[in-house]
């Protein structure tokens, strides 16, 4: 069989965890080193609760993709990073499965552009529970029939970034179909500064962080006499990695870039 060689930047992040479990479950892939920020050239094993998983720690993503001869780099680190990460590993051969969010559309398009010259694929989802990923579809039909829409996001207070990467991805979906429309009254004015969230297309999106929440989004529409919510929770981690072994599985075989994994379901 021949098996994955996969990097994981970010391995020791509770995410990152989940996806070296994963690895490690998986007769197709193999863990063949991990990016961190500390304990450069020890090995992952010298960590709580790696034990047993003797691979190599590089703190240096240019250094482990030049010494480790790797497939696939799965990126769970943090915006500031993920561009960085990103970037060198396409310049290295290697195809990256990021779920980093924060790119912008610059970003992207210097990724796509990456992708064709090096023809390789490179995946970045804002969010892998495959549940979340239908919850962004079923909202995005559902933009075709309602023009007033607010999204309502909840992830833990220690997430960097708001909104959320699936919110704003959810909101261009919907923007996609949905006829342009400023919502609520033409005289509305907020008393607080931000009391009607963040603004995209005329939609708003609202940002919730507390102890005790994973990642939570409903999407609320109304009409005339009627409404309509689509919402999707996840409780733990796990949940998202069935959509990480999908992408890992799915960027062997396409040379481009593909942003949300909406895009490689069946």
């Amino acid at each position: 069989m021949n098996r994955i060689n996969i990097v994981i930047a970010g391995a020791r992040g509770r995410m990152g965890r989940e996806a070296v479990q994963l690895v490690q479950r998986t007769d197709s892939y193999q863990l063949a080193a991990v990016v961190d920020y500390k304990n450069d050239g020890g090995l992952l094993s010298d960590f709580e609760g790696f034990a047993g998983i003797d691979v190599p720690v590089y703190t240096d993503i240019g250094n482990c993709l030049q010494q480790i001869e790797a497939d696939v780099l799965i990126d769970l680190t943090t915006p500031e990073f993920g561009m960085l990460h990103t970037k060198t590993a396409l310049e290295h051969g290697v195809r990256p499965v990021v779920g980093t969010t924060g790119f912008s559309k610059e970003n992207l398009q210097e990724l796509e552009a990456l992708c064709r010259e090096k023809d390789l694929g490179c995946i970045i989802a804002p969010n892998f529970a495959i549940g979340a990923i239908l919850m962004m579809k079923f909202a995005q039909m559902a933009g075709k029939y309602f023009s007033d829409v607010e999204i309502i996001e909840l992830h833990h207070d220690q997430k960097l970034d708001a909104p959320s990467g699936t919110a704003v991805k959810t909101a261009e979906m919907i923007a996609d179909v949905r006829q342009a429309k400023k919502q609520g009254h033409p005289e509305e004015k907020e008393t607080i500064q931000g009391a009607r969230g963040a603004e995209f297309d005329g939609m708003h999106i609202h940002s919730v962080r507390l102890p005790g929440l994973i990642a939570h989004q409903q999407v609320m529409f109304g009409s005339e006499g009627q409404t309509l919510t689509i919402r999707h929770d996840s409780y733990n981690r796990a949940s998202f990695m069935s959509g990480v072994k999908l992408a890992v599985d799915a960027i062997m075989k396409i040379d481009t870039l593909v942003y949300g994994i909406e895009n490689i379901l069946e």
